[in-house]
């Protein structure tokens, strides 16, 4: 019995392997090969992974030694209409956002136009900071800019038509601007924050926020296709979003754009990671080098959840240290449908830039980084702790399979192996077991209400474990319920 058990045991454990995408046989990039050899590696391996996760569309970019060197699309841009995602179409990145934004607040304070570390009440002259039990007045826009200023995460759902009706920006800060831990206390991821930067951009400058970034980030950067205005053809040449679900998500926008609002392609981020990195002429740079380097130094080190894959977050950066003594910056996106990503390491000129249609991508995001990691010879990327893990999931789904397998078979042994049929006696039928059933109904219920959810952490991150493990908790709340009708212990009908 116990033989049986443990075989059943490495059997389950073994079965889960090939559906985590963990393959120890792949044939991985070979370091320090050509770009030419990396991309023809790449060219088979993304539609194998937009296959496994079911994405639908990606762009990527990679650069090497200050410069673009390819880039290239897959899939689809709208499945309904089986149009072709190209390079050139036009994808939110969502929160890359904040990287942008943070390098037009350190062009303003280069200028002489603020001052990070001063109150950012101080700045606006149209809008007041709404009264709140924790001073908002005490926020300073150094930490508007590296998540410190204790303010919420903001409205993420919401989403409106291009060119309908919605909010302004200063009415959704009047709704959105209530610290909910005292400012500098600690890293607390937040949208509403950077939002909060986008006034202070527009009242500094006189100008609109879409158009200053255009004039004084966007076009001396090179982002040739980069927009903060979604307006006029581009709704309908925009790429489709697909939540994890697989729901088509049609454009829209946000009465914010500094947080997330920024539209563009791989090779126009590209032209951004590019313009970070040491060596970059002159003529393309917006900022100084020593602007650049208060970007990538960290402002916070203790940065909660994101710590497993980050060592820190600069301004409007992610920072993490590389094997070898190199620093990678980077910075993702995530909204309805749509995730995104870039990874740079400004001191060798490396880079990739990684655009997605779908909720799915955290995995084939991390996947592609660990390959050109291996690549360049910056492995371990932080980010590849998704797929381990991945992995785990997958093995406590394993876990869970062969608890089903072993508690089914005591049920058969409970309610089949007495009938008369088999050994001459029938079972008598039980009481129900009202732990088991408790149990059973629990993780129906649990289910029922993460289903149910727009947004739940461990989904959204891994996306196909969730769903395995998803698939295992309901056969054992069924089989649970089942087993409460039957008796641990029967007595024996005789005939």
């Amino acid at each position: 019995m116990k033989r049986i058990f443990l075989l059943s045991l490495i059997a389950a454990l073994v079965l889960v392997i090939p559906l985590s995408g963990w393959n120890p046989f792949r044939i991985s990039p070979a370091p320090q090969s050509s770009a030419e050899e990396f991309t023809e590696y790449l060219d088979q391996r993304i539609p194998e992974l937009m296959d496994l996760y079911k994405i639908p569309g990606s762009s990527l970019a990679l650069v090497q030694d200050g410069r673009l060197v390819w880039t290239a699309a897959y899939g689809y841009s709208n499945l309904e209409r089986q149009e072709r995602l190209t390079p050139d179409t036009p994808m939110r990145v969502q929160s890359i956002s904040k990287s942008l934004t943070a390098w037009a607040i350190l062009k303003l304070a280069e200028e002489g136009q603020l001052q990070l570390d001063a109150p950012v009440h101080s700045t606006l002259k149209s809008w007041s900071m709404p009264d709140s039990p924790l001073d908002s007045r005490q926020i300073t826009i150094r930490q508007l800019l590296s998540h410190t200023s204790g303010l919420p995460l903001g409205d993420v759902f919401t989403l409106y038509t291009p060119g309908g009706p919605m909010p302004t920006l200063q009415e959704k800060l009047t709704e959105e601007v209530h610290p909910i831990r005292k400012p500098g206390e600690a890293f607390s991821y937040s949208n509403t924050g950077y939002n909060l930067l986008e006034l202070v951009i527009e009242e500094v400058t006189g100008q609109p926020f879409s158009d200053y970034m255009a004039r004084e980030i966007l076009q001396p950067l090179g982002m040739a296709h980069a927009t903060f205005d979604l307006s006029g053809d581009m709704v309908d040449r925009i790429s489709t979003g697909y939540t994890i679900k697989g729901e088509p998500v049609p454009a829209y926008v946000y009465p914010e754009k500094a947080s997330g609002g920024l539209i563009g392609t791989a090779s126009d981020i590209a032209a951004f990671c590019i313009a970070g990195m040491e060596g970059n002429p002159k003529e393309q740079q917006v900022l100084s080098a020593n602007s650049i380097k208060a970007l990538y130094t960290p402002a916070a080190r203790d940065i909660g959840v994101y710590g497993l894959v980050f060592d820190g977050y600069g301004l409007g950066h992610y920072i993490e240290n590389l094997p070898g003594g190199l620093t990678a910056i980077s910075h993702g996106g995530q909204g309805s449908g749509i995730m995104t990503h870039y990874h740079s390491v400004p001191e060798s000129g490396d880079g990739l830039v990684i655009l997605t249609n779908s909720q799915r991508s955290w995995p084939f995001i991390a996947a592609l980084l660990g390959d050109w990691g291996a690549w360049r010879g910056f492995s371990p990327i932080g980010m590849e702790a998704i797929l381990w893990g991945e992995v785990v999931l997958w093995g406590i789904t394993g876990l869970l399979w062969w608890a089903i397998f072993a508690l089914t078979y005591r049920l058969l042994h409970q309610c089949l192996l007495g009938n008369r049929f088999l050994i001459g006696s029938v079972k008598a039928f039980p009481r129900v077991s009202l732990v088991q059933a408790g149990v059973g109904v629990l993780l129906l219920s649990g289910l029922f209400w993460a289903y149910n959810q727009k947004y739940l952490f461990l989904t959204s991150v891994f996306p196909r474990a969730s769903e395995g493990l998803g698939v295992a908790l309901f056969s054992l709340a069924v089989l649970l319920l089942a087993m409460a009708l039957f008796p641990k212990e029967a007595k024996a009908i005789k005939d």
